[in-house]
């Protein structure tokens, strides 16, 4: 059983993606495939010419009994709700929350101490009338002692302290920071700068444009054309759940050679809607989110240099949260 000691915070990355949750620590991060299915109550033995199966992560808590990430929509019920509600505490979104914390643990150690998320959420969530509401409904669901079974181990989780931000932020600041929290010095310059980000994640397309650490309004949006539509695309007459496509584009045995150039001028058509020439004044161009991994080799080009792709585009939001999480710490011990 993880148990945690009540004294200084655990610093981590949560960026509350759709295709998958990422996390991100000082030991490391880790994704977790953000598939999720209610429990199925048959289960076919292992048979004599048919290979031995593994069942995925089992999560049973208060809120209800899951198998979360890969494969599980092929183990019961898919749950594919990908309205923003899910993220306010829906019973799936906690199931993927012990699914990740599970998988953590097991890659890098139990929690000692309390710890302490900075939550990157799509931006739309995060404006408009209801924004104050639907950051406090995160810390509500998020905030406490959590308790719950991963293929029956109980697991213990005390989260002390919820910071909320959009997730292109985490995406300008692991361009900006080390993994220290402080500033890259040939990098600082493009702070004050205007910095364009474009985040493709599974769901949503997210622009955002920051000039001296302020959001430029005009060039804010965010449109649900992420790799979902690429996978829509593929699959027109819908025989695979979003998460069975998901797995298969993974693992690479999704054929997209023809989808793929007509999804991204679905990407480029939103760009060009938002932003059509302004990008040029930008100082420089940051693509991030399993999209850009996917258009890694034709998007940049679109910008004229000023475009840049991270290392690990994927987990370059979550990276950059816990990053920004750290610089607040470094401006407190001063």
């Amino acid at each position: 059983m993880t148990t945690v000691k009540n004294d200084k915070s655990t610093l981590l990355g949560f960026d509350m993606g759709m295709g998958a949750i990422k996390l991100y620590g000082e030991t490391g991060g880790l994704q977790l495939q953000s598939q999720v299915a209610i429990n199925g109550s048959q289960k076919i033995a292992n048979v004599l010419g048919l290979a031995r199966q593994t069942a995925p992560l089992h999560i049973r808590s208060n809120q209800g009994s899951f198998y979360v990430g890969p494969k599980a929509h092929g183990w019961g019920r898919a749950v594919e709700n990908l309205d923003y509600e899910r993220l306010t505490g829906a019973p799936e979104m906690h199931a993927l929350l012990y699914g990740s914390l599970t998988r953590y643990i097991e890659e890098y150690g139990a929690f000692q101490r309390p710890l302490s998320l900075v939550v990157g959420m799509p931006q739309e969530p995060l404006s408009g009338p209801e924004a104050e509401d639907n950051i406090r409904a995160v810390k509500q669901w998020m905030l406490g002692t959590h308790q719950w079974q991963a293929d029956g181990q109980e697991h213990v989780a005390l989260i002390s302290e919820i910071k909320v931000t959009s997730q292109p932020v985490g995406a300008l600041f692991d361009f900006l920071l080390d993994d220290d929290g402080r500033f890259i010095k040939e990098r600082r310059a493009a702070f004050r700068a205007e910095v364009g980000i474009i985040s493709i994640g599974f769901n949503t397309i997210e622009l955002l444009v920051v000039e001296d650490r302020k959001p430029v309004q005009k060039f804010t949006a965010g449109t649900t054309s992420g790799v979902r539509r690429l996978l829509e695309i593929v699959d027109a007459d819908r025989m695979y759940t979003l998460g069975e496509l998901d797995s298969q584009l993974r693992s690479g045995r999704l054929d997209i050679k023809e989808a793929l150039p007509v999804w991204e001028r679905e990407v480029t058509g939103v760009i060009n809607k938002h932003w059509s020439k302004t990008w040029r004044r930008f100082n420089k161009i940051l693509l991030v989110g399993g999209g850009a991994a996917l258009l890694k080799n034709t998007l940049p080009y679109k910008f004229n240099g000023k475009a840049f792709v991270p290392a690990d585009p994927v987990s370059s939001i979550s990276r950059g949260l816990f990053k920004l999480r750290k610089q607040v710490e470094n401006r407190k011990r001063k």
